[in-house]
């Protein structure tokens, strides 16, 4: 059998483990995506004045006083919220992934502790859950 991951001959029960490789690969994506996503941010919103926190609020656009322009900054605004709430949560899935790259926990599931199958990782780079897990979880 070939391994997805690097293409060489390997047994079937070493199939669901990251190579370091592969590891390094996600990690710098992540660090790419999360660049990405300041940028959007910056476009969208402005950093919180908290150091601790990556908390941003969605700016208000300025148009002028006609009510056709009131009616495209609201609508603007309402989009801006939608984006911001969605970024953040996708921030904080990054830095998640992160952080269990550094404290090499990642690829192991936070709920029952067994790794995590690599295509999964591979198509979903910030999951912290086995595909049984997350189903379970969905489901209930």
């Amino acid at each position: 059998m070939l391994s997805f991951l690097s293409l060489t001959p390997m047994k079937k029960e070493s199939s669901k483990v990251l190579d370091k490789e592969t590891l390094e690969k996600i990690k710098k994506d992540l660090e790419d995506r999360k660049k990405k996503i300041l940028v959007d941010f910056g476009e969208i919103a402005k950093k919180e004045d908290n150091p601790d926190k990556d908390d941003y609020k969605a700016t208000f656009p300025e148009y002028g006083d006609k009510p056709d322009e009131n009616a495209q900054e609201i609508a603007e605004y309402t989009t801006n919220l939608a984006e911001e709430d969605m970024l953040e949560k996708t921030l904080r899935d990054i830095d998640a992934a992160l952080d269990r790259i550094k404290k090499g926990t990642y690829g192991t599931c936070k709920h029952c502790g067994k790794e995590i199958d690599p295509r999964r990782l591979l198509a979903q780079p910030t999951a912290g859950s086995c595909i049984d897990c997350k189903t379970k979880l969905q489901n209930s």
